[in-house]
């Protein structure tokens, strides 16, 4: 069940406001060069960010995700006509041949149980071309940013059409390898609040490479994230097949 900051019709429309100029997804770009990826699955797109550059850029694109609300977001920009949008997961995905999947953000780390990661990594798999690419970022667990999240205070945005929002983050538990918090939002002008509680889950490097190599993936570089340098890998793998 996605998170309602993604799901509910309420808060999906704010999620962009609160994310700012996405600068983060410009790396993106350049991997899906330095591959020649002209297909790319986006899993986890949201409202469509990186999908509708990637799709600027002159490639194929596929954005996938299991929230119908931050689809509707997607499909009213800009650029969204030349993106096919699947409602769905990952597990479930249909063997297109794409070159490239990314999972971008949090994405990589909403799967929370093995069992669950394991299909997200199978459906990828099936859907890549022989020797197509997964690339996904993840949060290193020993720099453990929910100490950053605790110290944070609220932002007030007047988001286009909406009007003055408030948002607050509250970390609600710490039982590693996972991590839950709660973002509550304000609507100012109507008195009125919404909340939308997280569970995140944080994989080691040996984990993770472990499981890649289990689901038929070679894992050819681990790099920093640009905008989050020793903060955050990011995993370049190969399907093995």
């Amino acid at each position: 069940m996605p998170d309602a900051i993604f799901a509910h019709h309420r808060l999906a429309p704010v999620y962009d406001a609160f994310e700012g100029s996405r600068d983060d997804l410009t790396a993106y770009l350049d991997i899906a060069d330095e591959l020649s990826a002209d297909f790319v699955l986006d899993i986890g797109c949201g409202t469509g960010c990186l999908a509708i550059l990637l799709a600027e850029s002159g490639r194929t694109v596929v954005g996938v995700d299991p929230a119908e609300a931050s689809l509707q977001v997607a499909r009213s920009k800009d650029g969204a006509d030349r993106i096919t949008w699947l409602h769905g997961d990952a597990s479930a995905l249909p063997p297109v041949g794409a070159d490239l999947a990314v999972m971008t953000g949090n994405v990589a780390q909403v799967f929370l149980t093995d069992e669950d990661w394991s299909q997200t990594l199978q459906g990828i798999h099936s859907a890549l071309r022989p020797g197509g690419h997964l690339v996904f970022e993840t949060r290193r667990p020993e720099r453990r940013a929910w100490e950053q999240w605790a110290a944070t205070t609220p932002v007030t945005l007047n988001v286009p059409r909406i009007g003055p929002v408030e948002q607050s983050l509250h970390v609600t538990t710490v039982q590693l390898p996972l991590v839950s918090f709660r973002h509550t939002y304000k609507f100012l002008t109507e008195n009125t609040a919404l909340t939308s509680d997280s569970t995140l889950r944080f994989r080691s490097r040996d984990e993770l490479e472990s499981s890649l190599t289990a689901c038929g993936y070679r894992v050819q570089d681990v790099r920093e994230a640009p905008d989050r340098p020793d903060h955050e890998w990011v995993f370049i793998c190969q399907s093995a097949d």
